[in-house]
Parts: C-alpha cells; sequence; structure tokens
C-alpha cells in the first residue's frame, strides 16, 4: 500500500465510489460477498487498492493546508516541487484566537483592536520524500485542506 488502508468509516462514506470502482473491475455485489468469505486476500488487495486511489485523489488536488493552535496558525502552499510556509504566531491576549472561524480579515482587525503582537515567519524545502506522501504524512498529524488558501494569501500579503 502507499498510504492507508480507509477505515469502516470513511468507506462508508464512499459507498457509491466503491461500487463504482468494483462494478469497474467488473465485480458485482454478489461477487464481493462471496470474494470476502472465499478470497479474504483478494478482497483485502482490492480494498487496498481503492484505499490508494482515494488518496491519490484527493492529496493531487491539496494546494493549500493549515495546522491550527490556539497561537499558532502555520499555513501552507502545496507546490508541485516544494511546499512553502508562512506562519503567524500571536502573543497577547485577544477575544479570539488563531483557532477561530473568523475570515482572516475580521480576525486580523480583532487583534489589532486588542493587546496582541503578530509574528510572521516563513519557510520552504523540496518534498522528503515525495509530495504525495508528506501532504498525506501532513494530513494524517493533522493538517487541514485549505481549499481556498485565504490564511496563506494573507500572511503572504503581511509579509509585503
Amino acid at each position: 500500500m502507499k498510504f492507508r488502508r480507509l477505515t469502516k468509516e470513511e468507506l462508508q462514506g464512499l459507498e457509491g465510489e466503491f461500487v463504482q470502482f468494483l462494478a469497474a473491475n467488473t465485480i458485482t455485489a454478489q461477487d464481493w460477498e462471496k470474494l470476502k468469505i472465499e478470497e479474504v486476500t483478494k478482497a483485502e488487495d482490492l480494498l487496498n487498492l481503492f484505499s490508494d486511489i482515494v488518496f491519490e485523489k484527493i492529496i493531487k488536488q491539496v494546494v493549500y493546508l493549515e495546522f491550527r493552535t490556539p497561537n499558532d496558525l502555520k499555513t501552507f502552499h502545496c507546490l508541485e516541487d516544494k511546499i512553502i510556509l508562512n506562519g503567524l504566531h500571536m502573543e497577547g491576549q485577544a477575544s479570539h484566537d488563531l483557532t477561530s472561524d473568523l475570515p482572516a480579515a475580521e480576525l486580523m482587525e480583532s487583534f489589532k483592536k486588542a493587546d496582541v503582537q503578530l509574528k510572521i515567519y516563513t519557510a520552504e524545502k523540496a518534498y522528503l520524500p515525495d509530495r504525495e506522501k508528506e501532504i498525506f504524512r501532513m494530513l494524517e498529524t493533522g493538517a487541514l485542506i485549505a481549499p481556498q488558501g485565504q490564511w496563506f494569501q494573507t500572511i503572504e500579503a503581511l509579509k509585503a
């Protein structure tokens, strides 16, 4: 396996896609039930293959990721050959912290009104060992996909 097997809950959420996957491999519902009992290894191999396909499809679409704690926000721009980090560290007390769901502009405005110091940091590096595995590792350790990259762009603008 390239990644990991989907959990039972994840598979349940992808039931329609799994049925299509089985159909594309000319496996009917009846054949699948029989495989699970009579050819367990083959059934497990199919689950592993489906899991890898799902994760690969998700990872290929990732452009931005975020890790958030109350005082630290790490945003990542996932390019083809490297990953760029824009981070924001908050010191002081504010009515909201960096885990808030407020839009970036509103949260930044609330920080201006509070006794808060913001420190910006940035870095970039090549993927280790490769893009797919690094992004998968980050997702497995708590990174969230940030579809619009709003915070990455906000921090980028603050750097200028």
